[in-house]
């Protein structure tokens, strides 16, 4: 099961950067308008989407070797979810800011719920399995501070996304390197 998840580590990572420049890009930019934000988003939901997408097909015929709920159906399940948001935010460019806020916050709960089940469903093959956990917190942490606030005005919520977005990635990419490390073995990776 490690060395299906070791084989597709790069695309955590890919993930992982991905998120970085969207996070840094909404940190540079903070005067972006909701119209930039809404593809910003969108672009990167897509792409997180489809990458979830590729990871389902890629265990395809591996047992239980999947990353994310507990079979390749909710990764697949997570994947659809991400494009279907980043598809919305296209086709609606012109979605208020209100209702934005709750698309970035439902798909960031769901999202961390998913994650979370990750990391305990493979709690006995990954030890110190603490970035797939951030992950899923984070997620959610973001998903009830925007239910919270709905009133946030636009700049407030490009920077919570950013921080988001850069702390997530990076958690990304650490998991990225973790399980590419456990791919030689069936022993439970080592913390790097």
């Amino acid at each position: 099961m490690v060395e299906d998840i070791g084989r597709h580590w790069w695309l955590f990572l890919v993930r992982g950067l991905i998120a970085i420049g969207f996070g840094i890009a909404a940190m540079v930019w903070p005067g972006i308008t909701l119209l930039a934000l809404v593809v910003v988003f969108g672009a990167y939901t897509l792409a997180d989407g489809v990458l979830d997408l590729l990871l389902a097909v890629g265990l395809r015929g591996r047992g239980e070797g999947d990353l994310s709920g507990g079979s390749r159906i909710w990764l697949g399940i997570l994947g659809l979810l991400g494009i279907g948001a980043g598809l919305i935010t296209f086709f609606w460019p012109g979605i208020t800011a209100v209702v934005l806020l709750w698309i970035i916050a439902w798909w960031a709960i769901v999202r961390g719920v998913l994650e979370l089940l990750a990391s305990w469903r493979h709690r006995k093959v990954l030890t110190n399995e603490w970035a797939w956990v951030l992950n899923g917190l984070l997620s959610i942490a973001l998903g009830i501070v925007l239910i919270a606030q709905p009133g946030t005005g636009a700049l407030a919520l490009v920077l919570w996304v950013g921080i988001f977005a850069i702390a997530w990635g990076i958690s990304l990419c650490i998991l990225g390197f973790r399980v590419r490390g456990g791919a030689g073995t069936e022993e439970p990776a080592t913390a790097v």
